[in-house]
């Protein structure tokens, strides 16, 4: 009886001891279950994208914008693949406007700069450059009062200095610089640098292996540019640039006083001298019929582009009346270009070289807004066709016109008419458009959410000197990695040997066996 009672108390001590075991064993087994999979999650999860931040301000002659620009700590062949992220629109005019106040020019960008406080990651702020380039409005004011285009830029400097970001400068760019860096944005957005990097995913595909040229135009000054194989006989329109492991070199020129505000200017001049102004009425064909406006001739002349066409006998004010007359207009327009000398085997106008035109082109600012305006924008058209949705336009009453346009501000919709006459002159006459090669032009607004300008430009070319980041690695090394990985998956396998060899013992490890 004794026997029996101590046979059955090993017995229940036995299956309690393998319960125990298995316990510990399953415990174990669940432990390096986790481990290995939590160590392939945490090696092979996706890494995050370190993105750097770039700000900058285009200074323009008719009023001011903040671009925020973000890419990739790890650059694309020594160059960052910026895009814009954020656009701001300074309220008022140009900074060289406030010639009267320079304190005045400074503040006016400080709710900008406050958006861009919003966009741009607090941690990030003090590394994040901003830089500041005005164009041709500032180009002028230099021209005529250096003193006062310093003051300008001192209170410029002083609000970008007092904001958390990393103030790099504010400057004039050079027309060149402007045309230049127009190029680089308009071959960027049209993926022409290079295309099938992963990065470029938002870009538009593009089949072209070469470049777009640009066209700009501004306030105060127009620019051309695109690569040409001809020799560029004038070294003063020849720069060279070095993206995305390609080296470019390419023509441009910058036309001062040929920005479409500035043109007008001598348009009205030129029809100043023309009439004998008397009386303080002026017609003029290049605004819409029935239209007048109030001018200030002591103003009007205060700009270089015309000053030196001041007529004495001119009355303080005069009277602007639209006659809506296309043909006329052209003629007017005509004037104030000059084709009639050439130093050079060619040239535009002015006597500035230019190669024959090459390739497509992009047309952007002033020659988008027009267009699209004259709704000539969303597909090509002919030559013939621009023409006559122009001086359609011109011919309109000036009440028809503002019934019409909705909320346009009126500066910008009287002159639609002149605008529209002068970019035909410009393209045709200035830089040698003509119906054959008209529909090598695309009007540009913005691609893929950034703006056509030299402001992209501009911030790709300055990624070249900012110095590339190493790429974020996972926690281990790929030796460390698969280390890891083994010994977990050894450690499972001893686990499941063990429970095989502990409950399903082979036969010839059982007790009694011979």
């Amino acid at each position: 009886m004794f026997i029996l009672i101590s046979k059955e108390r090993v017995a229940k001590q036995k299956k309690t001891w393998n319960r125990k075991v298995l316990f510990i064993l399953g415990v174990l087994f669940a432990l390096g279950i986790i481990a290995l999979v939590a160590t392939a999650i945490v090696q092979n999860k996706p890494l995050p994208k370190k993105m750097k931040y770039g700000i900058v301000l285009d200074a323009g002659s008719s009023h001011t914008s903040l671009y925020i620009y973000q890419w990739p700590a790890e650059k694309e062949n020594d160059t960052g693949v910026v895009h814009q992220v954020q656009e701001c629109k300074v309220d008022g005019n140009g900074i060289s406007s406030y010639y009267q106040n320079p304190v005045n020019a400074g503040l006016s960008l400080q709710t900008c700069i406050n958006r861009a406080r919003d966009v741009v990651p607090v941690s990030q702020q003090k590394e994040t450059p901003v830089y500041l380039g005005a164009t041709a409005g500032m180009r002028l004011l230099r021209r005529t009062n250096p003193a006062l285009a310093d003051e300008i830029f001192s209170s410029v400097e002083n609000t970008l200095r007092s904001s958390p970001f990393d103030f790099q400068g504010a400057r004039i760019i050079t027309g060149q610089e402007e045309g230049a860096y127009g190029w680089i944005t308009i071959n960027y957005l049209l993926g022409n640098f290079i295309q099938g990097s992963p990065w470029f995913n938002f870009l538009p595909n593009s089949k072209s292996t070469g470049t777009s040229g640009a066209l700009d135009l501004g306030g105060a000054s127009t620019q051309i540019t695109f690569v040409s194989d001809e020799n560029i006989e004038s070294q003063d329109n020849s720069l060279r640039f070095r993206l995305y492991g390609k080296s470019y070199n390419v023509y441009t020129h910058s036309f001062l006083c040929y920005g479409k505000d500035q043109a007008l200017r001598l348009q009205v001049a030129n029809s100043m001298k023309l009439q004998v102004v008397q009386n303080v009425s002026l017609l003029n064909p290049c605004f819409n019929p029935g239209y007048t406006r109030n001018l200030s001739t002591p103003d009007f002349y205060s700009s270089p582009c015309v000053s030196d066409q001041r007529i004495l006998s001119a009355p303080r004010t005069i009277q602007i009346e639209g006659t809506g007359s296309y043909q006329l207009c052209k003629k007017h327009v005509n004037a104030i270009f000059n084709v009639s000398h050439c130093n050079y085997s060619r040239c535009s106008f002015n006597g500035i070289f230019q190669p024959t035109l090459q390739g497509e082109f992009g047309a952007f600012s002033a020659f988008f807004f027009v267009m699209d305006f004259l709704k000539l924008t969303k597909e090509k058209v002919s030559l013939d066709r621009v023409k006559e949705t122009v001086e359609r336009h011109c011919s309109k009453p000036w009440s028809e016109v503002k019934s019409e346009s909705g909320k346009i501000k009126e500066k910008y919709l009287s002159e639609y008419c002149f605008s529209g006459v002068y970019i035909l002159t410009l393209l045709e006459l200035g830089y040698g458009f003509n119906s054959s090669n008209w529909n090598e032009i695309s009007f540009l607004g913005k691609v893929h959410g950034s703006d056509a300008g030299w402001t992209l430009g501009y911030m790709l070319n300055l990624t070249n000197m900012i110095p590339a980041e190493l790429p974020l690695s996972p926690p281990l090394s790929h030796g460390g990695y698969i280390g890891l990985m083994v010994f977990f998956s050894v450690f499972l396998i001893f686990i499941i040997l063990t429970c095989w060899l502990g409950f399903r013992k082979p036969r010839c490890l059982q007790k009694g066996i011979i």
